[in-house]
Protein backbone atom coordinates (compact mmCIF):
# COMPACT_ATOMS: atom_id res chain seq x y z
CA UNK A 1 0.00 0.00 0.00
CA UNK A 2 1.31 3.27 -0.76
CA UNK A 3 2.17 5.99 1.21
CA UNK A 4 -0.34 9.24 1.04
CA UNK A 5 1.72 12.08 0.44
CA UNK A 6 2.75 14.73 2.58
CA UNK A 7 1.59 17.83 0.31
CA UNK A 8 -1.56 18.78 -1.65
CA UNK A 9 -2.26 21.35 -4.40
CA UNK A 10 -3.19 24.68 -3.87
CA UNK A 11 -3.93 26.75 -7.27
CA UNK A 12 -4.94 29.70 -8.73
CA UNK A 13 -6.51 30.80 -12.33
CA UNK A 14 -5.09 33.97 -13.44
CA UNK A 15 -6.22 35.14 -16.76
CA UNK A 16 -7.61 31.47 -18.08
CA UNK A 17 -4.85 29.99 -17.38
CA UNK A 18 -3.66 27.59 -14.59
CA UNK A 19 -1.28 27.79 -11.87
CA UNK A 20 0.05 25.40 -9.03
CA UNK A 21 2.15 24.47 -6.02
CA UNK A 22 2.55 21.80 -3.77
CA UNK A 23 2.08 22.44 0.11
CA UNK A 24 1.52 21.36 3.65
CA UNK A 25 -2.06 21.58 3.95
CA UNK A 26 -2.26 22.64 7.67
CA UNK A 27 0.89 25.02 7.32
CA UNK A 28 -0.78 26.37 4.48
CA UNK A 29 -3.63 27.35 5.85
CA UNK A 30 -2.08 28.84 9.14
CA UNK A 31 -0.30 30.83 6.55
CA UNK A 32 -3.28 32.11 4.98
CA UNK A 33 -5.06 32.98 8.50
CA UNK A 34 -1.96 35.41 8.97
CA UNK A 35 0.28 33.44 11.66
CA UNK A 36 4.01 33.87 11.17
CA UNK A 37 4.74 30.97 9.38
CA UNK A 38 7.71 30.54 7.17
CA UNK A 39 6.95 30.27 3.69
CA UNK A 40 9.34 27.43 3.53
CA UNK A 41 7.32 25.23 6.13
CA UNK A 42 4.36 25.75 3.95
CA UNK A 43 5.99 25.00 0.10
CA UNK A 44 6.55 21.42 -0.91
CA UNK A 45 8.94 22.68 -3.39
CA UNK A 46 9.05 26.14 -5.08
CA UNK A 47 8.50 24.99 -8.70
CA UNK A 48 5.12 26.89 -9.85
CA UNK A 49 3.37 24.47 -12.00
CA UNK A 50 0.75 24.70 -14.86
CA UNK A 51 -0.08 20.95 -14.32
CA UNK A 52 1.62 19.38 -10.98
CA UNK A 53 0.08 15.76 -11.30
CA UNK A 54 1.64 15.62 -15.22
CA UNK A 55 4.68 17.78 -13.55
CA UNK A 56 4.36 20.20 -16.25
CA UNK A 57 6.13 23.60 -14.41
CA UNK A 58 5.06 27.07 -15.72
CA UNK A 59 6.99 28.43 -18.35
CA UNK A 60 8.63 32.20 -16.88
CA UNK A 61 6.81 34.09 -19.49
CA UNK A 62 3.17 32.61 -18.64
CA UNK A 63 4.20 33.37 -14.71
CA UNK A 64 5.23 36.97 -15.80
CA UNK A 65 2.07 37.52 -17.87
CA UNK A 66 -0.12 36.30 -15.01
CA UNK A 67 1.65 37.71 -11.91
CA UNK A 68 3.90 40.59 -13.26
CA UNK A 69 7.13 38.57 -12.04
CA UNK A 70 8.58 35.03 -12.64
CA UNK A 71 9.62 35.32 -8.71
CA UNK A 72 8.28 31.53 -7.15
CA UNK A 73 8.06 32.95 -3.80
CA UNK A 74 6.17 35.76 -4.34
CA UNK A 75 3.54 34.43 -6.70
CA UNK A 76 3.36 31.21 -4.27
CA UNK A 77 2.15 33.93 -1.75
CA UNK A 78 -0.21 35.25 -3.98
CA UNK A 79 -1.71 31.74 -4.67
CA UNK A 80 -1.51 30.78 -1.12
CA UNK A 81 -3.57 34.05 -0.19
CA UNK A 82 -5.79 34.04 -3.02
CA UNK A 83 -6.26 30.90 -4.29
CA UNK A 84 -7.56 27.83 -3.40
CA UNK A 85 -6.35 24.78 -1.28
CA UNK A 86 -7.24 20.74 -2.90
CA UNK A 87 -8.33 18.99 -0.47
CA UNK A 88 -9.80 15.63 0.12
CA UNK A 89 -13.16 15.04 2.01
CA UNK A 90 -11.84 13.43 4.76
CA UNK A 91 -8.84 16.47 5.24
CA UNK A 92 -11.68 18.84 4.72
CA UNK A 93 -13.41 17.24 7.20
CA UNK A 94 -10.63 17.04 10.00
CA UNK A 95 -9.62 20.58 9.37
CA UNK A 96 -13.10 21.68 9.87
CA UNK A 97 -13.04 20.16 12.72
CA UNK A 98 -9.81 21.48 13.78
CA UNK A 99 -11.18 25.39 13.21
CA UNK A 100 -14.11 24.34 15.47
CA UNK A 101 -12.75 23.22 18.08
CA UNK A 102 -10.35 26.07 17.87
CA UNK A 103 -13.39 28.51 17.84
CA UNK A 104 -15.19 26.60 20.62
CA UNK A 105 -11.93 27.50 22.69
CA UNK A 106 -11.13 30.77 21.93
CA UNK A 107 -15.06 31.59 22.93
CA UNK A 108 -15.13 29.48 25.88
CA UNK A 109 -11.92 31.01 27.11
CA UNK A 110 -12.57 34.83 26.21
CA UNK A 111 -16.07 34.58 26.92
CA UNK A 112 -18.76 34.92 29.80
CA UNK A 113 -22.24 34.68 30.95
CA UNK A 114 -22.84 38.37 31.80
CA UNK A 115 -25.61 37.56 34.50
CA UNK A 116 -23.36 35.24 36.11
CA UNK A 117 -19.85 36.64 35.36
CA UNK A 118 -18.80 32.89 35.07
CA UNK A 119 -17.08 30.92 32.29
CA UNK A 120 -19.63 28.98 29.90
CA UNK A 121 -18.48 25.54 29.39
CA UNK A 122 -17.27 24.31 25.98
CA UNK A 123 -20.30 21.97 25.47
CA UNK A 124 -23.19 24.35 25.94
CA UNK A 125 -21.01 27.03 23.39
CA UNK A 126 -21.10 24.04 20.97
CA UNK A 127 -24.85 22.73 21.48
CA UNK A 128 -25.63 26.55 20.57
CA UNK A 129 -23.68 26.52 18.01
CA UNK A 130 -24.82 23.51 16.43
CA UNK A 131 -28.58 24.62 17.46
CA UNK A 132 -28.65 27.75 15.17
CA UNK A 133 -26.63 25.69 12.54
CA UNK A 134 -23.47 27.76 12.40
CA UNK A 135 -21.04 27.11 9.68
CA UNK A 136 -17.82 27.08 10.76
CA UNK A 137 -15.65 28.74 7.59
CA UNK A 138 -12.30 26.61 7.26
CA UNK A 139 -10.22 30.22 5.40
CA UNK A 140 -11.00 32.43 7.88
CA UNK A 141 -9.38 33.15 11.23
CA UNK A 142 -10.91 31.26 13.81
CA UNK A 143 -10.76 34.36 16.26
CA UNK A 144 -12.52 36.44 13.73
CA UNK A 145 -14.87 34.05 13.31
CA UNK A 146 -15.58 33.63 16.78
CA UNK A 147 -16.31 36.91 17.74
CA UNK A 148 -19.20 37.20 14.49
CA UNK A 149 -20.35 33.60 16.19
CA UNK A 150 -20.78 35.34 20.15
CA UNK A 151 -23.19 37.62 18.06
CA UNK A 152 -25.23 35.37 16.97
CA UNK A 153 -25.30 33.25 20.02
CA UNK A 154 -26.47 36.11 21.95
CA UNK A 155 -29.81 35.38 20.85
CA UNK A 156 -30.52 32.37 22.27
CA UNK A 157 -27.91 32.41 25.24
CA UNK A 158 -26.67 35.32 27.95
CA UNK A 159 -23.00 35.53 26.36
CA UNK A 160 -20.54 38.63 25.54
CA UNK A 161 -17.10 38.93 25.39
CA UNK A 162 -14.86 40.30 28.17
CA UNK A 163 -11.71 40.69 30.04
CA UNK A 164 -10.87 40.44 33.63
CA UNK A 165 -7.92 41.80 36.09
CA UNK A 166 -6.48 39.88 38.41
CA UNK A 167 -4.30 40.97 41.28
CA UNK A 168 -2.10 38.06 42.72
CA UNK A 169 0.20 38.42 45.74
CA UNK A 170 3.06 35.87 46.10
CA UNK A 171 5.14 34.82 48.96
CA UNK A 172 8.91 35.44 48.36
CA UNK A 173 10.31 31.78 47.67
CA UNK A 174 7.65 31.63 44.60
CA UNK A 175 7.99 35.23 43.35
CA UNK A 176 10.49 34.56 40.93
CA UNK A 177 9.06 31.46 39.18
CA UNK A 178 5.48 33.40 39.25
CA UNK A 179 7.34 36.69 37.91
CA UNK A 180 8.39 34.57 34.78
CA UNK A 181 5.23 32.72 33.77
CA UNK A 182 3.02 35.81 34.46
CA UNK A 183 3.51 36.90 30.70
CA UNK A 184 1.84 33.26 29.50
CA UNK A 185 -1.22 33.76 31.60
CA UNK A 186 -2.39 37.03 30.48
CA UNK A 187 -1.14 41.02 29.85
CA UNK A 188 1.10 41.94 32.71
CA UNK A 189 -0.68 45.69 33.85
CA UNK A 190 1.39 46.01 37.12
CA UNK A 191 4.25 44.48 39.14
CA UNK A 192 5.14 45.22 42.53
CA UNK A 193 8.11 44.04 44.70
CA UNK A 194 7.19 44.30 48.26
CA UNK A 195 10.20 44.48 51.32
CA UNK A 196 9.78 41.21 52.16
CA UNK A 197 10.12 39.74 48.74
CA UNK A 198 6.73 39.10 47.90
CA UNK A 199 5.34 40.00 44.58
CA UNK A 200 2.25 41.68 43.42
CA UNK A 201 0.64 41.96 39.77
CA UNK A 202 -1.59 42.88 38.21
CA UNK A 203 -2.71 40.63 34.96
CA UNK A 204 -5.45 41.30 32.48
CA UNK A 205 -6.78 37.75 31.16
CA UNK A 206 -9.59 36.67 29.10
CA UNK A 207 -12.39 36.48 31.33
CA UNK A 208 -13.67 32.80 30.55
CA UNK A 209 -9.67 31.85 31.33
CA UNK A 210 -10.16 32.86 35.07
CA UNK A 211 -10.46 29.85 36.45
CA UNK A 212 -7.26 27.92 34.41
CA UNK A 213 -5.31 31.18 35.46
CA UNK A 214 -5.68 31.13 38.86
CA UNK A 215 -5.42 27.43 39.69
CA UNK A 216 -1.99 27.72 37.57
CA UNK A 217 -1.09 30.37 40.40
CA UNK A 218 -2.29 27.85 43.11
CA UNK A 219 -0.54 25.40 41.58
CA UNK A 220 3.03 27.21 41.11
CA UNK A 221 2.85 28.67 45.04
CA UNK A 222 1.25 25.68 46.40
CA UNK A 223 -1.93 27.10 47.21
CA UNK A 224 -0.15 30.26 49.19
CA UNK A 225 -0.58 33.01 46.72
CA UNK A 226 -3.31 35.36 47.54
CA UNK A 227 -5.57 35.88 44.26
CA UNK A 228 -8.82 37.75 43.86
CA UNK A 229 -10.19 39.24 40.36
CA UNK A 230 -10.93 42.87 41.03
CA UNK A 231 -13.17 43.28 38.17
CA UNK A 232 -14.56 41.87 34.82
CA UNK A 233 -14.89 43.99 31.77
Amino acid sequence: MSKKPDYVIAWIEVKGSRFEILVRPEKAFEYREGKEVDLEEVLWTDTIYKDSRKGLKASPESLRKAFGTDDPRRIAEIILKRGDIQLTTEERRKMLEAKKRKVINYISRNAIDPTTGKPIPESRIESAIEELRIGIDLYKDAEAQAVEIVKKLARIMPIRLARALVEVTVPPQYSGRVYGELRRMGNVLKTDWLHDGSLRAELEIPAGAQVEVISRLHSITRGTAQVSVKEVK
